[in-house]
């Protein structure tokens, strides 16, 4: 028979589970179900008290590793915490959310335990009595149904997926795993960032907002505004709250010497050879809409653009809503209302 065990760290809180862990126990506590298989949940952090007690009333076993050093992410002190839980609990499958913190250290931790990992797992299943996981290969473009007979199998789970769990919050039972922490090198002295509202991409945000090239080109009194587009972008991202995205051609510009936005950089790009993100909503603005794009957007839930031409690649079925008008007049007007109304 399995054993389902679900990994999970607190937030930069040091108090709460991250919404992919939330997400995690969601699946974890499906598959669980349809395998009739027992679930525990290992906590590593600092103080795990408050986590677990959000979490009891999902019926898992709690086990727990904790102290000062797993405050923070390294991958000796994180590695010997997974080897501890997974040899108190002995399971043949271990789920993780895949948090930056995990995908550094699961594989390692996978290898000491004899065990086999997959990564980027968008679903769980269980068919004949055997765990199925799914998974996309070739930039979101084929869909793979994964099966293993090694154990433990080890898979991290893709955020943004599935909807999270939540629970009552009562007290909980939580067994504390005694671990032997290896010497440490690396202290966490400070954490430098940028501020919030200065970050552009940001994988919680409930929209995604992608420019294209036609923000950079000639308008229709024959000029480039730039400096405009740079305006009413940054004006709707801090009014929204929304992430932002890239055409391939509109960051490019930056390589090739042309007049290009100051704060878009590759890691906005979203497309078959970008990100594929996942956002419940999209705003698509001077983008053509073809297949390249298409393919960022594979995962977003309901799809918007603003485009002058009304038989751009969007028109043709690729978006719920196309609003034929000038995207520069649009966002401005948008932000005015963001201005008076507050974040929608």
């Amino acid at each position: 028979m399995e054993k389902i065990l679900l990994l999970a760290h607190l937030d930069e809180s040091g108090s709460a589970l991250p919404r992919a862990a939330r997400e995690a126990l969601a699946a974890a506590l499906e598959l669980s179900s349809a395998l009739a298989a027992p679930l525990t949940v290992g906590l590593i952090g600092e103080n795990v008290e408050a986590a677990a007690n959000s979490m009891v009333g999902c019926g898992a076993k709690i086990l727990a590793t904790t102290g000062a050093e797993l405050s923070q992410p390294r991958y000796a002190t994180d590695s010997a915490a997974i080897e501890a839980i997974c040899r108190k609990a002995e399971p043949t499958l271990v789920l993780a959310p895949a948090t930056s913190r995990f995908a550094r250290v699961m594989g390692g931790a996978a290898q000491l335990l004899g065990g086999h990992i997959d990564t980027h797992i968008t679903a769980l299943a269980a068919a004949d009595g055997a765990p199925r996981a799914t998974r996309w290969f070739y930039r979101q473009r084929v869909e793979a149904v994964l099966t293993r007979t090694a154990r433990p199998w080890f898979l991290l789970l893709d955020p943004g997926t599935r909807a999270q769990w939540d629970g009552p919050v009562c007290t909980a039972s939580v067994e504390n795993v005694t671990v032997t922490l290896p010497p440490t090198r690396t202290q966490v002295t400070c954490i430098r960032a940028p501020k919030q509202d200065e970050q552009t991409i940001r994988p919680d945000a409930k929209l995604l907002f992608v420019a294209g090239a036609g923000w950079t080109k000639k308008q229709a009194d024959g000029q480039v505004h730039v400096a405009d587009a740079e305006q009413l972008i940054l004006g709707f991202l801090k009014g929204s709250g929304a992430s932002l995205g890239s055409s391939k051609s509109l960051v490019d510009q930056t390589g090739e010497g042309q007049t290009a936005l100051p704060f878009m950089s590759h890691l906005n790009q979203v497309g078959q050879t970008g990100a594929t993100p996942r956002h419940p909503k999209g705003l698509s603005t001077c983008c053509h809409g073809e297949e390249p794009h298409v393919v960022g957007w594979r995962f977003i839930g309901e799809r918007r653009a603003v485009n002058l031409d009304a038989n751009c690649g969007w028109a043709r079925g690729k978006a719920d809503v196309l609003y034929v008008a000038d995207a520069f007049q649009v966002v401005k007007a948008v932000n005015e209302l963001l201005a008076t109304r507050g974040k929608p």
